[in-house]
């Protein structure tokens, strides 16, 4: 299950979704999470399911990849899905017991739960087609504006890049030294809930040990390559727009105002 989580992790490419400036992508895809609570019927989903569809085939990401990358948090989908089925009010289709499965509940429940599926999928393919190092550029770059009111743009956008590329290394960490205490005789499948939350106690002391040492050691690895924040630091490479960018952030402002636009149509 850990090493299905694939937030936080790059995939490596040459398409056109790799070159683009990541400062398009991060607003690309705040729009896209803008659009998604704007939408109210199932009309426009079609259009997003396409929009996420092209993306992944044009930047030529693997499909089972990006689903696997669902399963961890699938639970949190089910009980999204459960609990707008069961609460929501309306014309009663079955009865169970106490419960009661209301048309109006069956439609909220399946739109929410498509709501969240687009959210993790779009979201993720941000990471999936930036390196950390773009992202960083890009973050700082629009945050810039607000260093006048005091805002550390640089180190903010540092502190989420470095937190994004440590998830990869703490699940990897976590499948470690659930392998080792497993070999000595743990069990963390068997139980109930709380009983598994126990027996995790075990696995998060030398996790958060390992994370604190891993934290310490990039400190000091930092401090001996004399980084001191974003003061006077120059880039290698200098972010800038191209016609590319320019056409894509339209068409894509486009897209997203026209899905917003179907909420006051449907």
């Amino acid at each position: 299950m850990l090493k299905d989580i694939t937030i936080g992790q790059y995939f490596p490419g040459t398409s056109i979704v790799h070159k683009l400036d990541p400062r398009v992508k991060i607003i690309i895809v705040a729009l896209f999470i803008a659009s998604l609570f704007f939408v109210t019927s199932f009309v426009p989903y079609i259009f997003i399911l396409a929009f996420i569809a092209a993306v992944i085939s044009i930047a030529k990401l693997p499909v089972k990849f990006i689903i696997k990358g669902l399963k961890p948090l699938m639970f949190i989908i089910l009980i999204t899905f459960a609990i707008n089925l069961f609460m929501t009010k309306g014309e009663v289709l079955v009865e169970l017991g106490p419960l009661a499965i209301t048309k109006e509940g069956l439609r909220q429940s399946v739109f929410m739960a498509l709501r969240l599926i687009f959210l993790i999928t779009g979201t993720s393919l941000l990471t999936l087609t930036t390196s950390p190092i773009a992202l960083t550029d890009g973050i700082e770059r629009l945050l810039s504006p607000f260093n006048r009111f005091g805002l550390p743009s640089h180190e903010l956008a540092m502190m989420m890049t470095i937190a994004l590329r440590f998830i990869p290394t703490l699940l990897e960490e976590t499948d470690k030294i659930m392998k080792a205490q497993m070999a000595r005789g743990a069990d963390f499948e068997s139980g109930n809930i709380l009983s598994r939350a126990k027996n995790l106690v075990p696995l998060l002391v030398p996790l958060f040990i390992n994370a604190f040492r891993r934290a310490d050691e990039l400190a000091t690895a930092m401090e001996a390559r004399c980084y001191r924040g974003g003061d006077g630091r120059t880039r290698l490479n200098e972010l800038k727009f191209v016609t590319r960018d320019y056409a894509v952030l339209t068409g894509m402002t486009l897209f997203f105002a026209a899905i917003v636009s179907t909420r006051y149509i449907w």
